[in-house]
C-alpha cells in the first residue's frame, strides 16, 4: 500500500454529566466547522459522543504540526467555553495520522469504534508498517467498516485506531472480524492493547474544497 501525507491530529476527550451531553455536542455541531475552517492548513474534523455514558471524542486534522499548534492557541478558550457546562475532565492528545483512509464515504447513522494501544517507543515504525501493509486494508474488507486511521504518539508510545462503521447493526457484527485483525496486527508488531470504546458519530466535516 502506498505512503500517505501524515495529517496531524488533536483529539479531546471530555467526560461529564450525561443529562448535559445534549447541549455541548449542539453548540459543537453549530460551531466547530465554521471555527475550523477559518484557520489555515485545517483538513477534517470529526465529533463522536456515548450519551448514555457521558462521553465525547473529538478530533481535528492538520497539515502541519505547526497549524495545529496554531489552531489550538486560537481555538482553545471557545472550545473550553463550549465544553465546560458539561465536562467534569477534558484530556487533550496530539497525534500523528500516517494511515487512513483518504476520502470514506460515511453515511448518516454511523459508529465508531476506538481502540487504545501502547508499545516501546522502539517499536513506534515497526506498528506504522504493519497498520500500513497489513492492518488497514483487512479492516477496510471488513463489511460494514468504511474508515480506518492509525494514531500515534512515537514518543510516548502510545497509539490509537479508529474505526467507522455504517451503522450500529454493522458496528456489532464487525467485532469478531476487527478482533482477529487487531490481534494478529498486534503480536507483529509487540503493541499491548489498553481500551476499547464505541461511539455514535455525531458529526464528520471537511475542509470545504
Amino acid at each position: 500500500m502506498a505512503m500517505q501525507e501524515t495529517l496531524y491530529v488533536r483529539s479531546m476527550y471530555a467526560m461529564g454529566d450525561p443529562a448535559k451531553i445534549d447541549a455541548a455536542l449542539d453548540g459543537l455541531v453549530r460551531e466547530a466547522p465554521g471555527m475550523l475552517s477559518d484557520n489555515p492548513g485545517y483538513r477534517r474534523f470529526g465529533l463522536f459522543a456515548d450519551r448514555d455514558l457521558g462521553k465525547i471524542q473529538m478530533s481535528s486534522w492538520w497539515e502541519t504540526a505547526d497549524a495545529r499548534a496554531q489552531s489550538d492557541t486560537r481555538l482553545r478558550e471557545r472550545r473550553m467555553e463550549l465544553l465546560r457546562p458539561f465536562a467534569d475532565s477534558v484530556t487533550t492528545d496530539q497525534w500523528e495520522a500516517p494511515s487512513y483512509t483518504s476520502m470514506p464515504d460515511v453515511p448518516e447513522g454511523a459508529f465508531m469504534r476506538l481502540g487504545r494501544t501502547e508499545l516501546d517507543p522502539a517499536d513506534a515504525e515497526l506498528y506504522v508498517r504493519t497498520f500500513q501493509d497489513f492492518g488497514r486494508a483487512k479492516l477496510e474488507a471488513i463489511d460494514g467498516l468504511v474508515a480506518a486511521a492509525l494514531f500515534i504518539d512515537r514518543a510516548a508510545g502510545r497509539a490509537a485506531v479508529g474505526t467507522l462503521h455504517r451503522d450500529e447493526a454493522a458496528l456489532a457484527s464487525s467485532r469478531a472480524a476487527q478482533s482477529a485483525v487487531r490481534g494478529e496486527a498486534l503480536r507483529k508488531a509487540r503493541v499491548s492493547l489498553r481500551s476499547i470504546e464505541e461511539f455514535e458519530v455525531v458529526m464528520l466535516h471537511r475542509r470545504p474544497s
